[in-house]
């Protein structure tokens, strides 16, 4: 048996119709490998917090990671997956056709049921996804940079015809190598959308605008949570670790960050009021990664979890879901209005 299947008895069944209480929190450490742009109009993203929790009192500003700039990409990620496995189609006339985020959503596919949709009178789920805003570790003032680019002809030169081109423009970019600690959470979900969800979140290289050009991160996951409740927020997290640099002019290399988050993780966890029914870190942790990793790579082993996941979301749509058949009483209801 591997590690995962030891994992197994700690994950639903099937998908609940309301929430049961099973929480699984991934501890990660985004990591910026190139020149990422977190924005909004045309501005990168900043909050100003306190730098630490206890140590480190000044306030200074942060990157912001919005949350929809983290799961948005992910979510993307799955869905290719899906349309590889033939389990989704693009294909308006197939029967398992699916179009992201809109009217013509399937409403019971894993990226519709797992990540959720609003659709109006069409529907709602929520997601089994929890995320948040996530911020730098390190201060904004050392974390971006600001970069000049422009737009050459097709010659490649500025000039055209004999005329000079203005297409020169300043953009900030995020730094390579800057850290954005997250918790991302898990509501009810069975061991294979476990699988998919982990799977969207390794596998996900590219985070922000311009991400055909730019926005490489390599996303680490330093620890697992069984928990009957949520924790501590992304922000704490951040703080947290951030007093336990012992020079923050220095910040550690990657490696040497995942064992500080590591250490930090398991201190902010014995501080929270839930019941902990499995931690992984370490050699466990690396266990479990490496069968994760062992499933991607086997395509006849992923392509049966992956199908065995799609008929427990139509199970779940059309029991709880969106494509639920309105029971005899609610009928009832309707029709004497």
């Amino acid at each position: 048996m591997t590690m995962l299947d030891h994992l197994k008895e700690h994950f639903v069944k099937e998908f609940p119709r309301i929430a049961s209480g099973h929480y699984i929190h991934l501890f990660v450490l985004r990591h910026s490998q190139s020149f990422p742009v977190f924005q909004t109009d045309g501005v990168l993203n900043t909050a100003r917090t306190q730098a630490g929790l206890t140590k480190h009192r000044d306030l200074f500003n942060r990157l912001v990671m919005f949350k929809r700039k983290q799961t948005t990409p992910e979510r993307l990620t799955g869905r290719e997956l899906l349309r590889a496995l033939d389990i989704t189609s693009q294909a308006k006339d197939a029967e398992n056709y699916c179009a992201y985020n809109g009217e013509d959503s399937c409403k019971q596919c894993p990226d519709c049921i797992l990540y959720g949709f609003a659709i109006g009178d069409s529907g709602a789920e929520r997601s089994k996804v929890y995320s948040d805003s996530a911020f730098s570790l390190t201060p904004y003032e050392t974390s971006h940079q600001s970069m000049t680019f422009n737009a050459p002809s097709e010659a490649g030169a500025m000039s055209e015809g004999g005329v000079m081109r203005h297409s020169i423009n300043e953009q900030d970019h995020v730094i390579p190598e800057i850290t954005f600690p997250v918790v991302e959470t898990l509501r009810d979900v069975t061991y294979e959308g476990f699988i998919y969800l982990v799977g969207n979140l390794l596998r996900t290289r590219r985070y922000g605008a311009q991400e055909s050009r730019t926005g490489t991160m390599t996303n680490h996951l330093v620890g697992i949570a069984f928990c009957d409740g949520e924790v501590f927020s992304n922000l704490r997290l951040t703080q947290a670790l951030y007093d336990r640099l012992e020079n923050p002019e220095q910040i550690l290399g990657i490696d040497g960050l995942k064992l500080l988050a590591e250490t930090t993780v398991r201190e902010l966890l014995a501080e929270e009021p839930v019941r902990q029914t499995r931690v992984l870190f370490g050699d466990e942790l690396a266990e479990i990664m490496k069968d994760v990793k062992s499933l991607y790579q086997d395509n006849e082993a992923i392509a049966a979890i992956l199908t065995t996941l799609n008929q427990q979301t139509h199970h779940y749509a059309q029991t709880h879901g969106a494509k639920a058949k309105p029971t005899q009483k609610n009928t009832k209801k309707n029709s004497k209005k």
